[in-house]
């Protein structure tokens, strides 16, 4: 992507967020714009919106929301965004955020260790591979000891 597209793709997302929090209400749900997609020729923009809270009908119908007031949304992005050809916006439901509230929910219900004594589990070793000796030393004096035995072996 070039400089030009770069910086017009994140002008038209941070003018198009002013717009929407201007001028749009969303009945208790929480509509955010995720990113903007713009095509090289300026032409078409696709604006991923996430929609927090509400049933999935709801996060829905505010999306429909946006899509079907797409002309006023357009006319005043572009009166605060001059370019030459205005593109044309595309509004799409990301659901990225929901995917990840849930893969982190899935990780704090997941059991405590399986191990009584809490130690650590073994380092992994693949087949064919030497051990691994982990050793825990209480003084730098015990560490050097051990290792000047190495050492010597």
């Amino acid at each position: 992507m070039t400089h030009r597209v770069e910086r017009v793709r994140e002008l038209i997302r941070r003018e198009l967020a002013m717009v929407l929090e201007k001028n749009y209400s969303f009945d208790g749900l929480l509509v955010t714009l995720h990113d903007v997609n713009i095509t090289p020729d300026l032409r078409s923009c696709r604006v991923w919106v996430g929609v927090l809270g509400g049933k999935t009908y709801q996060q829905e119908q505010a999306v429909e929301k946006l899509r079907n007031n797409r002309g006023n949304i357009q006319r005043e992005l572009f009166k605060r965004v001059k370019l030459k050809n205005s593109p044309q916006l595309f509004f799409r439901l990301d659901r990225s955020i929901e995917r990840g509230v849930r893969i982190v929910q899935a990780i704090d219900d997941l059991p405590p260790s399986l191990n009584p004594t809490d130690e650590p589990a073994p380092p992994f070793r693949e087949p064919g591979k030497t051990k691994v000796k982990v050793q825990e030393f209480a003084t730098d004096e015990e560490f050097e000891t051990a290792a000047d035995e190495d050492e010597d072996a």
